[in-house]
């Protein structure tokens, strides 16, 4: 059970954001009722997870949601989920995060050079020693999902954290057919497209100054903010979420929100201003026709994308 909105710090937190910033976005998540927090060790190479030890130190821990992942190359060199990274880079998260547990730990990618019972079996020692409450997974492939999931002696996943949005909804074709069938929850990341489907990003202009698509070491993963028909669509969306007395981003977030696999939506907030607005996707309802409306305004447009780790 977490909150709908939880708190990311994926290109943000511990190197993005001002220090100031960051820790009003935090204590307002606190504040509105976001008790979820996402990090991984891999953002800002350690310095995310350092962060939010940090700043979560004086609060009760009982009090919110701790997630992080491993898979990716650290700056010790290690990287992938065998038995040695799992102990190894778990250790390292709890000594950032200052704590000694993570509610929940995931696999940040697959491995395909560590067999899958290893990975497997290396989380179950760490569940059961008490250093992890639960195990999730993200971008995983169907067939990897399924064998994790019906294997025997082993703790398995509650939860997927795949991309997931308005115009990226790969995940509508096996990850979440599967998940529902498996009984594990999505958690997605980038339910606003990186900020395309907040309306910042327009047509023919200029990418606005102090925005992640402008930035030198983040533009690199905003492509889709370049692309001036997804943008002029995404313009046409402005219409539809004021007639329901919404933000774009709150429009974005409730459609995310509509599926009913879905747990929790990832928001990667810079200003406290956009955690509230955020916040306030939560409860929202979406009807049949506004749904309808979106689709033919986005029309091919929208993604499909598989899991990044199939092959």
């Amino acid at each position: 059970m977490v909150s709908e909105i939880s708190l990311g710090s994926w290109l943000t937190y511990g190197g993005g954001v001002e220090r100031e910033q960051a820790e009003a976005c935090v204590a307002k998540a606190f504040e509105l009722g976001i008790d979820f927090i996402d990090t991984a060790n891999i953002y800002a190479r350690g310095r995310a997870e350092e962060f939010l030890g940090e700043v979560l130190a004086d609060r009760p821990r009982d009090s919110y949601v701790l997630a992080t992942k491993l898979y990716w190359q650290m700056p010790d060199g290690g990287n992938g989920l065998s038995r040695d990274q799992v102990f190894t880079q778990l250790d390292a998260s709890l000594r950032r995060l200052r704590t000694d547990f993570v509610d929940l730990y995931q696999c940040h990618r697959y491995d395909w050079d560590t067999p899958l019972e290893e990975t497997m079996q290396a989380l179950t020692e760490v569940v059961r020693q008490g250093k992890v409450r639960y195990l999730g997974f993200s971008e995983w492939p169907e067939e990897k999902i399924r064998e994790a999931q019906t294997m025997e002696g082993v703790e398995h996943f509650v939860s997927s954290q795949p991309q997931y949005s308005m115009i990226w909804r790969g995940p509508e074709r096996d990850v979440i057919p599967a998940s529902r069938e498996l009984g594990i929850s999505q958690i997605v990341w980038s339910p606003l497209g990186q900020g395309v489907l907040t309306g910042k990003y327009k047509p023919g202009e200029p990418l606005p100054e102090g925005t992640r698509a402008s930035s030198e070491s983040m533009g690199g993963f905003m492509a889709r903010a370049r692309d001036p028909v997804l943008l002029e669509r995404v313009q046409r969306l402005r219409p539809v979420a004021e007639e329901l007395g919404l933000s774009m981003a709150q429009l974005a977030l409730a459609w995310v929100l509509r599926e009913d696999n879905v747990a929790s939506a990832i928001i990667g907030a810079s200003r406290p201003e956009q955690v509230e607005d955020n916040a306030g996707a939560s409860g929202v309802e979406l009807d049949a026709a506004t749904l309808e409306r979106i689709d033919e305004i986005l029309a091919d447009s929208v993604a499909w994308e598989p899991p990044d780790s199939a092959r």
